[in-house]
This record gives C-alpha cells, sequence and structure tokens, in this order.
C-alpha cells in the first residue's frame, strides 16, 4: 500500500512542478451518495473535492468523504452485533477530461470503519485505502459541470468499506453469490470557483 501510495504523490507532484502546466482556477465537487437504502438497512453520505484545474483539461486535489451504513444484519459483513456506523476519511485524485464529453480518471482514498467487510477470516483493520480507477461521461451544463462515472478498485477489493455497493455480483445456480466485482457508479457535480477566463491567460 506504501508503495501505491508513493505512486500517487510522485504523479501530483510532477503535475504541479511541470514548467508547462498552467493553472486556470479550481472547481468544488460534490457528491451525494445513497447506494443502498431498505428495510435491511442502507448506506448515505456525502464526498467533497476540491479541483485545481491545470493546462483546461485536467482537474487534480484533495477529497474527504463521509458515510453513514445502518442496519446491516448479515454476520458475514460486519463484526461483533454492531449493526450501524460512520466511516470517513480522505484522499487525493486526479481526472482528465476529453472534449467536454468523456473523462478518466483515479481516486486514492483512506478511510476508517467499523466494519470488516471481509468476514472473520480477515483480520480487523480500522484503517482501509482504496484506489479506484475509472472514467465516463463529463459534461459543463451552464456553470455545473457533470460527472457520471464507473470505477473499479484494484488494490482493495475483498476488505473496502465500499463493498456493499459494489454494482455487479457474480451468483451460483442456487443464487448464492459467489463473487462481487468492485466496480462502484459515482456522479460529481463541479462547481467553478473563478475560473481563469481566455482573456487573462
Amino acid at each position: 500500500m506504501k508503495n501505491i501510495f508513493l505512486i500517487v504523490f510522485t504523479c501530483f507532484l510532477a503535475l504541479n512542478v511541470n514548467s508547462q502546466t498552467e493553472y486556470d482556477g479550481s472547481e468544488l465537487g460534490a457528491e451525494i451518495f445513497a447506494a443502498r437504502a431498505g428495510s435491511n438497512g442502507g448506506t448515505m453520505g456525502f464526498g467533497i473535492k476540491y479541483a485545481a484545474i491545470l493546462n483546461e483539461n485536467f482537474a487534480v486535489g484533495p477529497s474527504i468523504r463521509y458515510h453513514y451504513t445502518w442496519s446491516f444484519i448479515d454476520p458475514n459483513l460486519t463484526t461483533g452485533s454492531r449493526t450501524s456506523g460512520s466511516l470517513y476519511g480522505g484522499g487525493v485524485f486526479a481526472h482528465a477530461r476529453y472534449k467536454d464529453a468523456l473523462f478518466g480518471g483515479v481516486e486514492f482514498e483512506v478511510l476508517k470503519t467499523p466494519f470488516n467487510f471481509g468476514g472473520p477470516q480477515q483480520e480487523f483493520k480500522p484503517w482501509v485505502a482504496t484506489l479506484f480507477i475509472g472514467g465516463g461521461f463529463s459534461k459543463l451544463y451552464n456553470k455545473v459541470r457533470i460527472n457520471l462515472g464507473i470505477f473499479y478498485d484494484v488494490i482493495n477489493a475483498n476488505n473496502s468499506p465500499f463493498r456493499p455497493n459494489y454494482a455487479i455480483k457474480i451468483n451460483d445456480p442456487e443464487g448464492n453469490v459467489q463473487r462481487i466485482l468492485p466496480i462502484i457508479y459515482r456522479i460529481n457535480f463541479f462547481f467553478p470557483l473563478g475560473n481563469k477566463s481566455k482573456e487573462d491567460k
């Protein structure tokens, strides 16, 4: 995990020290998360990103996240008798935008969670890292940019705090879950914070 963090940090450092990089303002990103809600429980929360816009098409910066999960009754997903709790933390991200239509990016976060989604056979670790790689649709509407993307967690599929919200489950013929693919959907709204105009460059 330390090696992955160093790689991500080095990429951000390279972007910031590159003499060809131009700063084109900043944006505030907001993500509302409500991927699971029902009679057995749910998950709700939000994420916030601060994006420095570089060379018009790159958004990089820090992020914070808070989720509240309640009433998980499946003993394979939680430790002890705890059925609700909060996960929170932060990280960094980088998005590349293409022709006001598409984007691709990486999102690294370290989150504190009260749950052991890996099951009782896996050692419980309260701080868990995730590294999502993905992309999707990106479009500016008036002064609000909407990013609708699909992301894959490349380092923590088994004990990710996002495990209950993974979108794709593979079942056996009897309907039992055999495998859960670490794929998640994310919708972000980015609001400009004094972006440079073309005349200012």
